[in-house]
């Protein structure tokens, strides 16, 4: 997509490109106004075929454009059922488990899929536990600071 700059409608490879927000709020305003299609297209700084491609699309919303989704609705919430019941899985393994339950998608498509639905794959950081000498000597330590009034803690420096 190419962003434009200036107020100016223009021409890309045949396509018209797209108006910014304050021209699509003048189109929107001076045609509610009853202003002539010319009219607006001279205050918008824009072509008149904008204006009219603008206001025609606001009537009967924009066509749905791309690939049909090779997945229905039942088929996500399949999908997101077993991401749910083990968010830690990786890809690999949720699309098997997907493509097992009578799926046909590829990695890819599992992987979008499960972005649209707002997970994201990642795997937690291993972390070892606490040993029973390091949880004896953290038990020490906060029964020892326990009566500590908030003078002696504004001593304190805290850091990770």
């Amino acid at each position: 997509m190419v962003s434009q700059s200036s107020s100016v409608g223009y021409t890309i490879m045949g396509k018209t490109a797209d108006l910014t927000v304050d021209q699509k709020m003048t189109i929107d305003t001076l045609h509610k106004e009853g202003k002539t299609q010319k009219v607006i297209a001279k205050e918008a700084g824009c072509s008149k075929s904008s204006v009219s491609k603008h206001i025609n699309r606001e009537a009967k919303g924009r066509k749905i454009c791309g690939r049909k989704k090779c997945t229905r609705n039942r088929e996500n919430r399949t999908l997101e059922r077993i991401v749910k019941q083990n968010p830690f899985k990786n890809v690999g393994e949720i699309h098997k488990e997907w493509t097992a339950a009578g799926v046909s998608a590829s990695r890819t498509t599992t992987h979008r899929r499960m972005q649209d639905m707002g997970f994201s794959c990642r795997i937690p950081c291993v972390k070892p536990l606490l040993n029973n000498r390091q949880r004896q000597k953290c038990l020490a330590w906060a029964k020892d600071k326990k009566d500590w009034t908030a003078a002696e803690w504004s001593k304190v420096m805290f850091s990770d």
